[in-house]
């Protein structure tokens, strides 16, 4: 897809937390979706992904969906980073096609392994009605644009904090100062609700990579120029990690 294709499903994206008057997906749109599989840009060339389509029923996920997106990968620094960037490439996508989707952190499949990769994470989807997509986006809960952006918002930051998060954690702050723009992972000390703190850690990881392919997505389309630098993430327990910074220009 070309970016601007992928901003406009910014907009338009929600997550189907329950899939109710589904469409079936036809031939066409399980080819097509197939191939886009294939094109997805990774944020990390060097660690190897694959994407699987199987039946909801091959899963733990029952949603009301009609398939499952099953992404693997070998486990090496920032894996995760990358499946989120990947994934959100699909995510875009499927909204784009009227195909409703859902990040299912918790859903398992027997197949735990593929071609010594580990299985990650899942998205479910279906197909949808149109008019079944997000109409106002900014009616969605989202934290407030002071508690994750500092300096000049380069008109994009009231977009990307509308990411897609694991339990709404939001996990992001973002620093831009002097054309650098600089993305750390923060965890907020004290009560995390009912999920473990490790699993925090391993779905706000996912989280970022989601927010690093809505940011570019957002500066290509205000017509900056950037140069990306990724950093390890390897404290579990760090409440602010540096995960990437941005050199940019118009």
């Amino acid at each position: 897809m070309e970016n601007k294709e992928y901003y406009r499903s910014i907009f338009k994206r929600k997550s189907f937390h329950l899939f109710r008057d589904t469409k079936k997906l036809s031939e066409e749109d399980l080819n097509d979706l197939s191939k886009f599989l294939e094109t997805v840009v990774p944020l990390h060339p060097e660690i190897r992904t694959k994407m699987k389509i199987v039946k909801e029923s091959e899963t733990t996920c029952k949603r009301g969906a009609e398939y499952c997106i099953l992404f693997y990968s070998e486990n090496k620094e920032g894996y995760l980073n990358n499946i989120g960037y990947i994934g959100e490439q699909v995510d875009l996508y499927l909204a784009a096609h009227d195909i409703g989707a859902l990040w299912f952190g918790i859903g398992k499949t027997d197949a735990r392994q593929d071609e010594g990769m580990d299985y990650v994470i899942m998205i479910a989807v279906s197909k949808m009605d149109r008019g079944k997509f997000r109409k106002d986006m900014f009616k969605a809960k989202r934290k407030p644009l002071d508690e994750i952006w500092t300096g000049d918002d380069m008109n994009i930051a009231d977009i990307v904090r509308f990411s897609p998060s694991a339990c709404n954690t939001q996990p992001w702050i973002a620093e831009n100062d002097d054309h650098t723009l600089k993305v750390f992972r923060y965890r907020k000390p004290g009560k995390r609700g009912i999920m473990p703190a490790v699993l925090v850690t391993f779905y706000n990881r996912i989280d970022m990579g989601i927010f690093l392919f809505l940011l570019e997505v957002c500066l290509k389309n205000e017509g900056y120029v950037f140069e990306r630098e990724t950093y390890p993430d390897q404290d579990d327990e760090a409440q602010k990690a540096l995960i990437a910074q941005y050199t940019y220009h118009k």
